[in-house]
């Protein structure tokens, strides 16, 4: 069965969703709720930085950049969607929004004039995965970041603050109730639905799931999307792989050292060459050869295969 709504954690959905400018209602509407900004605080409008305010950062496949705007106040939001932990992921949270803060200024002595940032990151993964025994994880699904002093606990600093949707904590089902459940609910389903499901069939849930149907895309924007989704299963493809080669190598050094403990253990003499020989193994059969044997040889000419 062909899907009924593309994936809107991909590049192209995303900024299809909340990157363009006819449709900034759903990116306010995402900003409001995610940040909770109620009465005379929410955000009316927005405007998309331009080209010379973007954040120039290394492309990455699998996250989402280049949707940051502005309100009429000048408080600037850094809005990212993040597929799969990379390395140095936080620092580069931290760098984003650090970047759109001090490219305001055009001479240092405008300072003043600064405007607070805000950096909105919506994670397909755990970021802070420590559950607390029985009450749920210790980092809330949704979290927001600011500064504040050790010992009081005051808070302040609140140029740059950091809010983080962490989608995989995610655990109302079918039946979201609040607004960051529906969001999660959103980001979490869209690409498994064939209907409107009744928790998003009002407001800019429904809007956005419009916008992610298949039937609304032409021949060419589906097989971008095809495209982008397949350059993200090479990347997971690419890190599982990554993975498994650190943890046989990983393996492998244990048994090295295991090797040359159960050695030493037994008072076997093994020279420099012979040691490094062992360290030196990659294959993993053979170093559970000489570990099995370590343990009953009385010579390492009776361990190695071919003893030097």
């Amino acid at each position: 069965m062909f899907p009924v709504f593309a994936d809107p954690k991909t590049d192209v959905v995303f900024k299809r969703i909340f990157g363009a400018d006819a449709r900034k209602p759903l990116l306010i509407a995402l900003l409001n709720d995610l940040l909770d900004l109620k009465g005379s605080r929410r955000i009316k409008s927005v405007r998309h930085f331009s080209l010379e305010q973007r954040v120039t950062a290394p492309k990455s496949k699998l996250s989402i950049v280049d949707v940051k705007c502005t309100t009429a106040g000048g408080r600037r939001f850094v809005v990212e969607m993040q597929v799969l932990p990379v390395e140095g992921f936080e620092k580069r949270v931290v760098y984003n929004a650090s970047k759109a803060y001090v490219l305001q200024l055009r001479d240092a002595e405008e300072y003043p004039k600064l405007c607070d940032v805000v950096g909105v990151t919506i994670c397909n993964f755990k970021l802070w995965p420590k559950k607390l025994k029985g009450t749920g994880y210790k980092v809330p699904m949704r979290s927001r970041w600011r500064m504040q002093e050790q010992e009081s606990g005051q808070k302040g600093l609140r140029q740059i603050q950091y809010v983080f949707l962490e989608l995989p904590k995610y655990s109302a089902g079918k039946e979201p109730e609040t607004l960051i459940d529906k969001w999660a609910y959103f980001f979490r389903a869209a690409k498994n639905l064939t209907v409107v499901p009744p928790a998003l069939s009002e407001g800019p849930f429904r809007e956005a799931l419009e916008v992610a149907r298949r039937a609304n895309f032409t021949a060419a924007e589906w097989e971008e999307y095809e495209r982008a989704k397949m350059a993200e299963q090479d990347e997971r493809g690419a890190i599982s792989f990554a993975r498994q080669e650190a943890h046989k190598e990983g393996v492998v050094n244990t048994r090295a050292s295991d090797v040359l403990t159960v050695l030493k253990v037994r008072s076997i003499t093994v020279s420099e060459a012979q040691r490094k020989r062992i360290l030196a193994e990659k294959d993993p059969g053979r170093l559970e050869r000489w570990l099995e044997k370590a343990a009953t040889a009385t010579l390492i000419a009776d361990v190695l295969d071919d003893p030097s």
